[in-house]
């Protein structure tokens, strides 16, 4: 199948109101061209230095998502190239991300990466860390910054009942965190990915990743 027709499938399978990213880590410029050239806008990548290295080669109006763990000594360098990051898993990370925004003069969209997985190896903030946050108005110290949703990712398991729940969980403290702080109007529930986005969509996601889906197996050459 070809990527033009892979996300010519995916458009008619989403519902409206989901937005699709595609997510093109480690796959070359030639197939992100060809995603482009079928419309596709939004690309997300893991690492800070290959979105660095292919936003030049793709036109201006492509949206550029860090969907991968950020360093705090790399935001300076990802800053000028990305539209939204949805990994902030920590008070340091959002810290230098307003700083850098403030020297760069201009304001950062983010989203907060909840830890909602059975797996020590997932990071973000776990549900009490962000309700404090929410409840202590912290985002009031970064201006610079919007936060306009949370990001999770599900356990990596066949089990579908666990996935579902932990999509369920996520989806219970987007709304819960929509009615304590109406002030952050979060609109971006970015969770689901190839092998679980119907379920992420069935749970509320706004946000799907889609890799493999759309441009086949990785090359991790």
């Amino acid at each position: 199948m070809s990527i033009a027709t892979a996300l010519e499938a995916l458009r008619r399978e989403l519902p409206a109101g989901v937005t699709l990213l595609a997510v093109s880590k480690t796959h070359p410029i030639t197939a992100l061209r060809e995603a482009y050239e079928a419309g596709q806008r939004a690309f997300g990548e893991n690492k800070v230095q290959e979105l660095v290295a292919k936003a030049p080669q793709l036109p201006p109006d492509v949206a550029w998502h860090l969907i991968g763990h950020l360093q705090t000594n790399k935001v300076r360098s990802v800053l000028p190239y990305v539209a939204l990051i949805h990994s902030v898993d920590s008070l340091k990370l959002l810290e230098v991300i307003e700083r850098e925004s403030v020297l760069l003069g201009r304001t950062t969209r983010v989203l907060l990466q909840m830890h909602i997985a059975q797996e020590e190896t997932k990071f973000g903030f776990t549900p009490a860390e962000v309700v404090a946050f929410v409840e202590a108005r912290g985002w009031e110290r970064s201006p610079h910054v919007v936060i306009e949703g949370l990001m999770g990712m599900a356990s990596n398991t066949d089990d579908a009942a666990q996935v579902r729940g932990e999509f369920r969980s996520l989806k219970r403290l987007f709304e819960q965190i929509k009615v304590l702080a109406p002030a952050l109007g979060l609109t971006t529930l970015s969770m689901g990915m190839s092998g679980d986005y119907p379920l992420a969509i069935a749970e509320g996601s706004t946000l799907v990743r889609i890799g493999s889906r759309i441009f086949g197996a990785r090359d991790y050459a």
